[in-house]
């Protein structure tokens, strides 16, 4: 067996990346190419292209090629929702090539096109969850609020103040991909719980199921 170093090429010029991501779209016979096609088919990495360029769609442009997806459809929330479940999952931040499927809907090319680059995303996602949330978004449409309905901004801003960690046994997806995260009522729905931040708690699955409808209001 011969062992081989593979290529460094983090100093490869612009001229070289474009050619070749022209080159690629070309083999592909495509006038716009994602940054799996090039994975799949270009000389370098698609991280090294991002790194150059600062996201793949400007990478795109200086190449003369079209967007590789349309985002008209999707909306900032379906975005953020997104990011928030990526969040929970890791228990942390997600990382850039993390999101990825099967557990992000969106890639990160369609963060990148919406707001310039993954890290601004992110920025806005934050700048979002943290603003006011509205516990009962339907209080002036004389519409019953359903104490069970919890929008992701609140889960979100649960989880963030528990750490992403379960209440009772401290277990979190950070230390133990296995391990999924609930939002909890304190006081039950059925004894009068409502979707507020001050009833509601994160705990793990195991936790949550044999919680049950218990009150764990001290």
């Amino acid at each position: 067996m011969q062992f081989i170093l593979n290529p460094f090429n983090r100093n490869v010029s612009d001229e070289d990346l474009i050619i070749d991501i022209a080159d690629t779209a070309k083999k592909l016979g495509k006038n716009t190419i994602t940054m799996s096609d090039y994975q799949n088919t270009g000389k370098y990495a698609p991280c090294t292209v991002v790194r150059r360029f600062g996201s793949w769609f400007k990478a795109l442009s200086e190449v003369g090629l079209e967007p590789s997806r349309s985002l008209i459809n999707i909306s900032n929330e379906d975005l953020f929702e997104n990011i928030e479940n990526l969040w929970r999952c890791f228990g942390r931040q997600p990382k850039y090539h993390e999101v990825v499927k099967p557990l992000s809907k969106y890639s990160v090319g369609t963060y990148e096109k919406r707001f310039g680059t993954y890290y601004n995303a992110l920025k806005s996602f934050i700048e979002y969850v943290n603003g006011e949330i509205s516990e009962y978004p339907n209080k002036n449409r004389n519409i019953t609020e359903n104490p069970r309905k919890i929008n992701y901004r609140l889960r979100f801003k649960v989880m963030q103040r528990d750490g992403f960690k379960c209440r009772i046994c401290g277990r979190s997806p950070a230390s133990d991909p296995s391990v999924i995260l609930h939002i909890d009522h304190i006081i039950p729905c059925a004894k009068g719980g409502k979707a507020t931040i001050d009833n509601l708690q994160t705990l793990c699955s195991v936790c949550n199921l044999g919680k049950s409808d218990l009150d764990m209001k001290k």
